[in-house]
């Protein structure tokens, strides 16, 4: 049996997947709010904190465990290195727990290193302010979501195709946090942004598919769905190897971050556009003619 005939066949079947994929994610995200009481973990520009940049190059590949050590608080220690290479110019410590006077004479005795202006800089974000941010973001995510519910209703003008490409969008955003919060990965104000830029992928892939089998009236129901898979998974391949070219090159931890939530939330699109919205849409143009 060729791909086609497996994928017409098995559609409904498919439907475990992302059914599943949305309940395991409600019960991760569910957990993670219980535990840090909110859904995400954010890192210092979200929950405020220090970030504190210690120029040098020695390595110390167990200073994060080292601090935490120390003071029993949780940081993260990333490595700076110089743009196009794997040198070492030196270590930024983050943290929402650990003040600067703290942090430094602990710095020394693990470094063996004198801290002075000319080596040491330190960055702080007040608690109020890193709310503030995240509120601000979350109503930009509110948002989005309203007017790009609004933009799909006018423009098909039917309640089950667009709740169909409301749900696959936002199905795509939670399953997307889910496996965030599964990595442990921390969510700064850049790593909001890839969310709100993942919100209008999802839509352009499932936009895409509607506007083929709701429109378009030539061929088969099944021939206008193909067609629109192989372009979208076409966008979505390129999009990904441009995504993961990006991550393995830069050096930059935002960008590095910003990638890999667009690179799992566009993996997530492809099963919640082709599985879930193919289904909700191929049922409802059957029934309606």
């Amino acid at each position: 049996m060729d791909i086609k005939g497996f994928y017409f066949k098995n559609l409904k079947k498919l439907l475990i997947l992302p059914i599943g994929l949305i309940i395991l994610s409600i019960l991760i995200i569910s957990y993670t709010y219980v535990k840090t009481g909110d859904f995400i973990h954010k890192d210092v520009t979200l929950q405020g904190g220090i970030s504190a940049t210690l120029q040098i190059q020695q390595e110390f590949p167990e200073l994060e465990q080292q601090i935490k050590k120390e003071t029993g608080k949780d940081v993260l220690v990333r490595v700076l290195t110089e743009f196009g290479s794997d040198d070492q110019k030196g270590i930024v410590i983050e943290s929402s727990s650990i003040t600067n006077e703290e942090l430094k004479p602990i710095l020394e005795k693990i470094t063996n290193v004198e801290i002075t202006n000319e080596n040491y800089s330190v960055e702080e974000t007040g608690s109020s302010l890193g709310e503030a941010f995240y509120k601000q973001m979350v109503t930009a995510i509110i948002i989005s979501f309203i007017l790009m519910s609004l933009v799909i209703l006018i423009i098909y003008r039917t309640i089950i195709p667009s709740i169909a490409v409301i749900s696959a969008a936002f199905s795509d955003m939670l399953v997307t946090i889910a496996m965030i919060n599964l990595l442990g990965i921390s969510v700064s104000t850049a790593g909001i942004a890839a969310i709100l830029l993942l919100i209008g992928y999802s839509v352009d892939t499932d936009v895409l598919l509607t506007t083929k089998m709701l429109k378009r009236k030539e061929e088969t129901i099944e021939n206008r769905m193909l067609k629109s898979i192989n372009t979208g998974l076409a966008m979505t391949a390129t999009t990904l190897a441009a995504l993961l070219v990006g991550y393995f090159i830069s050096n930059s931890f935002v960008i590095k971050e910003m990638f890999i939530i667009l690179i799992i939330g566009l993996i997530v699109d492809v099963i919640m556009t082709y599985i879930l919205n193919a289904n909700i849409l191929l049922g409802y143009v059957k029934k309606h003619g």
